[in-house]
């Protein structure tokens, strides 16, 4: 693969992997199974590796859970709740441990101590006692922050109220909430008799209990938790995370009975063994083991990358499989116009979880796999709802593949794949329904403009009759307000509440407008990047508009392939934007957006109802803040890797080379060139000591 298609693929990864999790972790919907999602994430970071220049703004290597749109309460975590990173195969784990060592330049003789337990398939919580008392709980989210479920939590008869023993002023438990097998399938039959929702698996239905506004219905369901870490703590009880642990199960919260600590990888390999071969007839699901180095002072140094931390891993056990037939071929299309083929099945059980549908990605996968409607498959599911289809049990290497739509089921409008890229779209764009409701769905969107009770099943209803079609008509329901209350289930004030609420939106940030308008390829990232460029609408409107006029202008020069063509001018198009993190690619959708003459209108329409406010960003303030620092020579107290992150962390940048924009060099025994180099160009050289007193003093 060349850096060109590198690059594409890093942005459809990007946007795949952000709709994954948000179906996952803010819906509990998911449409693809672990391994499969595990699959998009390990070629993310495979693509990074191979080409680090490309890493993307919004890259999935720096994101956790997702942002949610609920309308639970949301809080800021005291301290962020991390997500893991995955090992499939005993090298991996064998590698983790190597790179513990090396970061912390243990000699091989030193043992590195780990504990191992299982890896519950829930709901991951945040659980806050103060003076042993139960004060608050919350959902992980997006990492940052989560949702208050307090009340449901005290519901949980795991969860004491009251802590026993010798309990930290401050101290957060950490844990999974879950349903066990036996308490599942007794729900969904009790739900069946009713007539109510049958739930796909024990963490969805975990999930969407914990997740009610009324704890009433909480109480009702048969929730679990189990405690497997700790956030803020004002005193910890141990050093190493065994003794944590232990003391947690001490003061009256439950801890894994197969939570163990081992000195070797064999003995860590050999617990996972004999998990795995238990897993069954656990009374919980499990996806894995999880392994942390022990001692909490090796914790601290290793630290954590932009999601996880460097201490931990989970070793995922392999997905399980089943074979069933393949009845038909349905294509859904996304708020981008993509086109994804999902695969219908004849209903089997995996896993214990029966299920029916499959992602087939694109048209590619399709190809490879050889599908037809009628072939017998092998799927495989690692937890979800929606397994992959992995083997095709009857095909033919003759036979003609299957005919991907070259038109919009939704619309009729042609179907086109750009250069690059593996996803056919729609062309038809706002004109295209489904399109236009996703579009709808995503400007509501908690992370856009966040309008509390407009949800997707108002926004399908709202526009199937007719009530809005573009972003400014939500802003002119007010004018409509006999029609909301002439709805079924809409009373007098759900309708003032949802009004009440589009009104408190009526003055919304730049950099949340621009995300929601559902660019392709602009985020929350891109989205923040350029409000931080062009503070006001104004700005940014006038900026696009030379742009689109300078695109218009652009002529191929005599020779120039098609393919030149279009990167010469995203190079250009670039250039104009001028804000950083933002290449070709973000700045040709921008542009070919607001060239759009219907788009045009949807905005102008747009911004006649609303009050864009420019956005003023705060930095952090550290002595090595927006700077530039290079390593160079041998570190004596900690690893290179070590020294990195230090610097990552008080908010500079690292460079593997000296150069006129290096503001700092940290020069240890044995420098030559690089040390020879800043002192010819002036840049400031400091010892490692020096380099300690300046994260001390920024600490």
């Amino acid at each position: 693969m060349d850096e060109k298609q590198a690059e594409a693929r890093l942005a459809v990864l990007a946007a795949e992997i952000a709709h994954h999790n948000r179906l996952y972790h803010d819906r509990d919907e998911p449409e693809i199974s672990d391994a499969a999602y595990d699959a998009l994430v390990r070629e993310n970071t495979a693509l990074e590796a191979d080409f680090p220049h490309l890493v993307r703004a919004d890259s999935p290597s720096t994101q956790v859970g997702a942002a949610t749109t609920s309308r639970l309460a949301k809080v800021a975590h005291a301290r962020a709740m991390m997500s893991l990173d995955n090992a499939f195969a005993d090298e991996e784990v064998a590698e983790f441990v190597a790179r513990v060592r090396r970061f912390l330049l243990l000699d091989e003789a030193e043992p590195v101590a780990l504990t191992a337990e299982p890896k519950i398939d829930g709901l991951s919580c945040s659980i806050r006692y103060e003076g042993g008392r139960l004060v608050q709980a919350l959902t992980r989210g997006d990492g940052q922050t989560g949702e208050d479920v307090t009340p449901n939590v005290r519901t949980i008869r795991d969860v004491p109220e009251q802590l026993t023993g010798d309990v930290p002023p401050v101290f957060e438990v950490r844990g999974e909430v879950y349903m066990a097998k036996a308490d599942f399938a007794a729900l969904n039959a009790r739900q069946a008799e009713r007539g109510g929702k049958i739930f796909a698996n024990p963490r969805n239905a975990a999930a969407g209990s914990l997740r009610q506004l009324d704890p009433t219905i909480t109480e009702a369901r048969p929730l679990r938790f189990l405690a497997h870490g700790w956030g803020e703590a004002s005193v910890v009880p141990a050093e190493t995370q065994l003794g944590v642990m232990q003391a947690i199960g001490g003061w009256g919260l439950p801890i894994s009975d197969r939570l163990i600590r081992v000195d070797t990888i064999e003995a860590a390999l050999a617990h996972y063994r004999g998990i795995e071969a238990a897993r069954a007839d656990l009374p919980f699901d499990i996806d894995g083991v999880v392994y942390k180095v022990d001692r909490l002072d090796w914790q601290r140094r290793l630290g954590q990358v932009a999601r996880a931390p460097r201490w931990a891993i989970a070793h995922k056990f392999p997905a399980e499989r089943a074979q069933t037939t393949l009845e038909r071929i349905d294509i859904q299309v996304g708020r981008t116009g993509k086109l994804t083929p999902v695969a219908r099945l004849e209903p089997v059980t995996v896993g214990g979880v029966v299920v029916s549908n499959a992602t087939l990605h694109n048209a590619d996968e399709i190809g490879r796999l050889g599908v037809h409607p009628g072939d017998r498959v092998v799927i495989q599911r690692a937890g979800d709802v929606i397994p992959q289809i992995v083997e095709n049990l009857s095909r033919e290497e003759t036979r003609e593949p299957w005919p991907f739509p070259q038109t919009c089921p939704e619309c009729g409008s042609a179907a086109e794949r750009e250069p690059g890229e593996v996803d056919y779209r729609c062309t038809g764009g706002l004109v295209c329904p489904a399109q236009r409701v996703e579009r709808l769905r995503h400007f509501v969107s908690r992370h856009a403009l966040d309008i509390e009770g407009l949800g997707l099943v108002h926004i399908e209803a709202f526009f199937r009759d007719g009530l809005i079609a573009n972003p400014a008509d939500i802003f002119r329901l007010h004018e409509k307000r006999d029609l909301l209350l002439g709805r079924e289930r809409w009373a007098e004030t759900s309708v003032d509440n949802l009004l009440k609420a589009i009104e408190e939106k009526r003055s919304p940030p730049l950099d949340r407008l621009l995300f929601g308008l559902g660019i392709r390829h602009v985020g929350e990232v891109t989205a923040r990047d350029l409000a931080r460029r062009y503070g006001s609408w104004e700005a940014l409107a006038a900026m696009l508009g030379e742009a689109v006029a300078a695109r218009d202008a652009m002529v191929p020069a005599v020779g120039e392939t098609d393919e030149k063509f279009l990167a010469r001018t995203a190079k250009e198009l670039a250039a104009i934007v001028a804000t950083p993190n933002i290449g070709g690619e973000v700045a040709l959708a921008l542009v070919d957006f607001f060239a759009e003459a219907h788009n045009r209108e949807v905005l102008d329409d747009l911004t006649a109802q609303v009050a864009i406010q420019p956005v003023v960003f705060e930095t952090r303030e550290s002595p090595v803040t927006g700077k530039i620092v290079v390593f160079t020579g041998k570190l004596e107290t900690m690893s290179r890797d070590e020294a990195k992150a230090q610097a990552e962390a008080l908010g500079a940048k690292t460079a593997g080379s000296v150069s006129k924009k290096t503001d700092l060099v940290v020069a240890g025994p044995g420098a030559g060139s690089k040390l020879t180099q800043a002192a010819a160009l002036g840049i400031e050289v400091i010892d490692e000591a020096g380099w300690a007193r300046l994260v001390a003093e920024a600490g």
